[in-house]
């Protein structure tokens, strides 16, 4: 099956996409993530996303980078904590755009590193997943058998750039509000 991955760092592509291709499925990365600000942090994750898809074999396309498209959308919630309201909007917002690029190059299905990161629930990603993309969502929790541990494992053997904080500017404070 071709899948399209939406791949939000170097770190967990590396994880998700060993599952997949181990599987046997035809991988192709999708970059998109406007929430990843300052414009130097995107960058690095962004070469990193690169490296980890190079050390795979996988072709990488990056997505439009709109901060200000999503900074708008996301504004009103910019109070809430880490992990609510305002996470569902952005991951809405990223896999709709991902769903948008399936269509566009004719993969069988999509799906996301996010379930990779033992700081975010898969069940809501992919419910957010299977609303924005019906059936060609393929629901995953990239962490269940090792799946983050074996990332961590990639990113330390390839020297890939590990963040610390999600990517928004909302999620740089220590309680996860807006600075």
């Amino acid at each position: 099956m071709k899948i399209v991955l939406h791949i939000c760092c170097g770190v967990c592509a590396g994880g998700a996409a060993s599952t997949l291709l181990a599987e046997g499925h035809e991988i192709t990365g999708y970059f998109y993530n406007p929430n990843i600000q300052p414009v130097e942090e995107y960058n690095r994750r962004l070469d990193s996303a690169r490296l980890a898809c190079a050390n795979l074999g996988i072709e990488l396309t990056a997505g439009p980078y709109d901060t200000d498209a999503w900074t708008a959308a996301t504004f009103q919630l910019k109070d809430e904590p880490e992990g609510g309201r305002r996470c569902v909007l952005c991951y809405r917002i990223r896999l709709r755009q991902t769903y948008l690029h399936t269509t566009k190059i004719n993969a069988d299905a999509f799906t996301t590193t996010l379930t990779i990161s033992p700081h975010k629930s898969a069940q809501i990603i992919n419910a957010v997943g299977r609303e924005t993309g019906g059936d060609l969502y393929l629901a995953r929790d990239f962490k269940k058998k090792e799946g983050f541990k074996q990332a961590i494992s990639l990113a330390r053997s390839w020297g890939l750039y590990r963040q610390n904080y999600c990517g928004c500017l909302y999620s740089l404070s220590p309680n996860g509000r807006s600075p």
